[in-house]
């Protein structure tokens, strides 16, 4: 894709700005999203204009490109909602400026997908194979309301294809390029050369210094877009949806049906005659009145008989209606998965080529299709069968890729190393101690030992513990009431109680180095250095974070081995000599839900994740390079995690049971 953002004679009209913004995504997550363009202009502009569209820009990207973004459709509607609110905003602070003068489009491109929407008198092009398409005339232009503020509201989705040029103009720049004749010129460049497009203005440049504004030229090339060339077609103006047309048979076949013909009974009054006396007026009264209620009984049962047969339309009308979108919607649903196929094909072919660049091309591939597929799954059990079986057997075979590329083995029997019986003892926290293993239950007042033969041993300690660490040659344990113990000769000895830094400082995860101790207290992300003293003694706590450092937000876990490595539920933050150094974002698949803790060590060159959520355990190097992942059915309630002294097995405390895994 090549992108020219060419600005003509900028300074020529004081109260004109305008200006252009692109996009590419700079992560995996962007990557689901795609590019992002705009191009703005603001007429009549006051100074205090200035920033305008530059601010108006950087809204909508930064809700285009949010975390949660999930598909380019969505991210352009939550986008251009967000934006609308903004403007919205922007006015009722008493600004209106702006209003009546603002021309601004907003283009995204993933893949062959696009999405577009402008408002003001900007001009929208698209060039194919010699022809020129004026695509913004699609776009239905609507009056602006100052209340309830809505500018973007309608969006144009469409496929592009090869050799494909989107143009952007100004009203002015496009009075220009009609009147030369150059976007004719350009449509029957195939394919596009720059070179010959600055030779095309370069002939024009006298004129061409009489007119301001701006031109936003994309040209789709190959490695970018590729399949069947479609028209664009637009949401707004699509074909209108018609119940006659629908139901046109329906009614002709109720026009045939003749339903009894309706007529309430007339009531005459006469005035009243002289009669014989045998004749009994009542008698006479009576028996009309009857005759009435039996009329209106029949009408009541022709009303019943309407009323029936409306109920019986309206219930075919529905079905058909219903089974109209169904079948509609099964047609879409079975084009995105042709598209996802194709996808998979051309990610298949880059893994022949067997290089890092081409394996890191399909993986970007396979992800984003993992989603579509995902999307697609979680409605699965309301489609046909036979859709149903193709969209899982197609998400089994991404994921498999996935698992391949991103060195994650499922393991469907782990090694049982040990269990528990929940009636003698209930782990919560594992620590390994060269050849010994201890187990310890924050609520319980044992210590649970496992010497290298795996005989249990069961220690009375008459305190509550929470964490522990390796400390020379024994273990620390610690509560979090701030008190710390050691263990000596299979007993417990307090040993020192550590100060608060703050009255609310909360003792979350540690770590230690060099005997010095390192508290995490994640509910602000700062980190507490205890320096040691010797002999069992540590100083009063000092703040180790700089005030001016970057925090982890979120953070979960920390550990230590020169540098403090912080684990938040996405990523890994690194520190070192209390200033911020790095941040390895964990984008590998299966994507990261919530990593609960890390652990290394000076001896180890890896880092070590425990994901819950996700059933593993994750090895990284310390530059955040992907060595491993191991993942079961059986972790299925992992709490925590040991690693031998070389680094080579992993311990897995899972409720009751310890799994250990080689590589």
């Amino acid at each position: 894709m090549q992108v020219f953002e060419l600005y003509f004679n900028a300074g020529l009209q004081s109260d004109l700005i305008f200006e252009s913004f692109c996009y590419e995504p700079e992560n995996i997550y962007e990557r689901r999203v795609g590019s992002l363009f705009m191009v703005g202009a603001l007429k009549n502009a006051l100074p205090k204009n200035h920033y305008f569209l530059n601010k108006l820009s950087k809204v909508i990207k930064e809700k285009y490109y949010s975390p949660t973004a999930k598909s380019p459709e969505k991210s352009f509607k939550e986008s251009l909602r967000r934006a609308n609110q903004y403007l919205e905003d922007y006015t009722k602070s008493g600004d209106v400026s702006w209003l009546g003068h603002l021309s601004f489009s907003v283009l995204s491109l993933k893949n062959s997908g696009l999405n577009f929407t402008k408002v003001g008198d900007l001009k929208i092009f698209l060039l194919r194979e010699g022809k020129v398409v004026d695509i913004d005339k699609k776009i239905k232009l609507e009056d602006i309301e100052p209340y309830p503020l809505k500018i973007f509201l309608n969006i144009v989705t469409g496929k592009l294809a090869e050799n494909d040029i989107i143009l952007i103009f100004t009203k002015e720049i496009f009075a220009f390029f009609q009147e030369e004749n150059i976007l004719s010129e350009i449509a029957e460049m195939v394919p596009f050369e720059e070179k010959k497009f600055r030779e095309i203005l370069n002939r024009k440049k006298d004129v061409l210094s009489k007119v301001s504004g701006i031109c936003l030229l994309i040209y789709l090339t190959r490695e970018i877009l590729k399949g069947k060339k479609e028209a664009i077609v637009s949401k707004a103006q699509a074909k209108e949806f018609s119940l006659k047309e629908i139901f046109s048979p329906l009614l002709t076949f109720f026009e045939k049906i003749k339903l009894p013909e309706i007529r309430l009974p007339s009531i005459q009054i006469k005035p009243p005659t002289i009669t014989p006396p045998k004749f009994h007026p009542l008698q006479t009264i009576s028996l009309k009145i009857e005759g009435f209620k039996a009329k209106t009984k029949a009408v009541i049962k022709n009303k019943n008989t309407i009323l029936v047969v409306s109920f019986i339309l309206l219930l075919i009308i529905g079905f058909v209606v219903f089974q109209k979108e169904r079948e509609e919607k099964l047609k879409e649903y079975q084009n995105q998965l042709n598209i996802i196929k194709q996808q998979l094909v051309e990610a298949e072919s880059f893994l022949i080529v067997k290089s890092p660049h081409s394996s890191r091309e399909a993986e970007l591939i396979f992800k984003e299709e993992w989603e579509e597929i995902s999307r697609l799954s979680q409605i699965a059990y309301t489609l046909p069968q036979s859709l149903r079986e193709e969209i899982f057997s197609l998400k089994e075979q991404t994921e498999k890729e996935l698992y391949q590329l991103n060195n994650l083995v499922e393991i469907e029997e782990p090694e049982l190393f040990f269990e528990f019986s929940a009636r003698e003892f209930v782990p919560h926290r594992i620590i390994l101690e060269r050849e010994n293993f201890y187990f310890i239950n924050p609520f319980a007042q044992v210590l649970f030992k496992l010497n290298e033969n795996k005989e249990p041993q069961l220690l009375q300690i008459n305190q509550k513990l929470d964490e522990a660490v390796m400390f020379e040659d024994s273990i620390l344990f610690f509560s979090k009431a701030g008190t710390l113990f050691v263990l000596r000769n299979g007993a417990l000895e307090e040993i020192f109680s550590l100060k608060k830094p703050y009255s609310d400082f909360n003792f979350d995860s540690f770590s230690i180095f060099k005997s010095n101790l390192y508290f995490l207290d994640k509910k602000i992300a700062q980190i507490v250095k205890y320096p040691y003293l010797g002999n069992l003694i540590w100083d009063l706590p000092t703040i180790w974070l700089e005030p001016e450092t970057k925090k982890t937000i979120l953070a979960q876990s920390i550990v230590v081995d020169g540098s403090i490595w912080v684990l938040s539920e996405k990523s890994i933050a690194r520190y070192y000599d209390s200033k911020f150094q790095e941040t390895l974002n964990l984008d590998f698949f299966p994507y990261p839900k919530n990593f609960s803790k890390i652990f290394t060590s000076t001896s180890l060159p890896y880092l070590y994740l425990l994901e819950p959520a996700e059933a593993r355990v994750v090895i990284l190097n310390k530059t955040g390079n992907l060595i491993h992942q191991f993942k079961s059915g059986k972790f299925d309630n992992l709490l925590d995690f040991a690693v031998s002294e070389d680094g080579k097995t992993i311990y897995l405390l899972n409720g009751l049971k310890v799994y250990q895994v080689q590589f």
